[in-house]
């Protein structure tokens, strides 16, 4: 493994056309570029917030090569390659490799409710399949599954491409145990509250921010890597507003439609969301209201970031 991934990834969201029928590359292509411009370390595409499950195997194939061939080694792009069926879990992260992606982030099977045993002969398969490193992604929301610190090292210590986990289930004392459990092997992205998890151990952050708010979320982990720890926790609280205001009274992962249409408000628009996920349309006026209530807040989180770097330059 040549790759070491740090900072902040964006799970990215998967850009379709108006009438959600295909894959919107040219959107695709301007959209990577902002997040180039951003100083984004890497993208995790095909992810929960990529929409996966409604991506066809064709879909994804051209996907897959022409996120990679436009990001051309520019920035890191990871594959989400995670299937209720090993075989083809399997064969998507061969195919992944074979287009040039630089890592996978794979969540255990899903639907079935694994045992420890079953999850690790999955990775066991995977792993196998592959040189490329693997970022397991722990989300038992969406799994049904909660891989524990003791899984997490036993794996760890048996496959020696899997040297990433996303850790997103909601325990942020679950880095310090995996960290020591895996004796510092384990490098530990967080999915909830970066600051606490960073304090704790994380090395990076996979968010759903950077579809939209690619400069601060990137800054985020900086900030925390430049020991500007006040900054970061600022970024953080401002994030948590506008993350209220999603979740409020909306469904489980509401955060799909939003990153697109807040992506589209900033002038990247990448479609809706396909079914059966509940578009942004169909929330009507309740969604325009809340989508102005939350750029009126990454408005503020942006002009913060640059007083930031302004007062950085000054004492540079």
């Amino acid at each position: 493994m040549s790759k070491t991934f740090r900072g902040s990834y964006g799970v990215t969201v998967t850009p379709f056309t108006d009438d959600g029928k295909s894959i919107d590359e040219a959107a695709l292509k301007r959209f990577l570029d902002w997040q180039l411009e951003a100083g984004s370390p890497g993208v995790i595409i095909l992810g929960t917030t990529g929409e996966f499950l409604t991506v066809t195997d064709e879909e994804r194939t051209r996907y897959v090569e022409a996120t990679v061939n436009h990001v051309a080694g520019r920035m890191d792009v990871l594959v989400g390659t995670m299937n209720a069926s090993t075989a083809n879990a399997v064969r998507y992260t061969r195919e992944a490799e074979a287009l040039g992606a630089d890592g996978l982030m794979i969540v255990p099977p899903y639907y079935y409710t694994p045992t420890d045993d079953e999850i690790f002969e999955y990775y066991r398969a995977i792993s196998e399949s592959t040189s490329l490193p693997i970022m397991l992604y722990n989300n038992p929301v969406t799994t049904n599954v909660d891989m524990s610190a003791a899984l997490v090292a036993r794996m760890t210590k048996a496959f020696d491409n899997v040297r990433y986990i996303k850790e997103a289930s909601l325990d942020a004392a679950r880095v310090f145990d995996i960290v020591e459990l895996t004796e510092g092997v384990m490098n530990v992205f967080a999915g909830e509250r970066p600051v606490e998890c960073f304090l704790l151990g994380a090395v990076g952050y996979v968010n759903p921010y950077a579809n939209y708010l690619p400069e601060a979320s990137t800054r985020l982990w900086d900030a925390l890597a430049e020991g500007e720890i006040d900054e970061a926790k600022e970024i953080q609280k401002r994030i948590a507003a506008f993350d209220r205001i999603i979740a409020e009274g909306h469904p489980t992962y509401g955060h799909q439609c939003y990153s697109k249409a807040l992506a589209a408000a900033r002038g990247y628009p990448v479609g809706d969301v396909r079914p059966p996920l509940t578009t942004f349309a169909a929330l009507g006026e309740e969604g325009l209201e809340r989508r102005a209530r939350i750029m009126a807040i990454l408005g503020e989180i942006d002009a913060y970031v640059r007083e930031c770097a302004a007062r950085r330059a000054q004492h540079a």
